[in-house]
């Protein structure tokens, strides 16, 4: 992910070539990211969003392996982030899984598993702190 990718101004953010709104928790965490890139490399070219000591003074983005070192610590896994993420859009949107695929990038079928399991949370309740639109 690039420094491009991010518009902060309209709170949106492009990954994988899919434009997505911000959440203020995100939103939040990008302005936190560049303030210390700002402080620890002032002066760096690096156009990537991640960066780490080494490719600040390279072109190049933060490895997997830096990654995987930075949340290997933390009590969610990425992979729980990204289901988490997919449900609460799916709970926030009535369930649509054209919507869900659009989004996120993912299969017909994936979209569909989520749009059903947002449902049965909403229908038990369970959802109900978030309102569909």
């Amino acid at each position: 992910m690039q420094l491009d990718d991010v518009d902060l101004g309209n709170r949106r953010i492009t990954v994988g070539g899919h434009v997505r709104p911000l959440d203020d928790f995100t939103h939040r965490a990008v302005l936190d990211r560049l303030d210390h890139r700002r402080s620890r490399w002032p002066d760096t070219a690096d156009p990537h969003l991640l960066i780490t000591q080494k490719t600040a003074v390279e072109l190049g983005p933060a490895g997997k392996l830096w990654t995987t070192r930075a949340t290997r610590n933390l009590n969610a896994s990425l992979e729980r982030l990204r289901v988490d993420r997919r449900l609460e859009e799916a709970l926030t949107h009535g369930a649509d899984p054209l919507h869900l695929a659009l989004a996120f990038g993912i299969d017909e079928k994936t979209a569909m598993r989520y749009a059903d399991s947002a449902r049965q949370l909403l229908q038990a309740g369970i959802g109900a702190g978030v309102s569909p639109r």
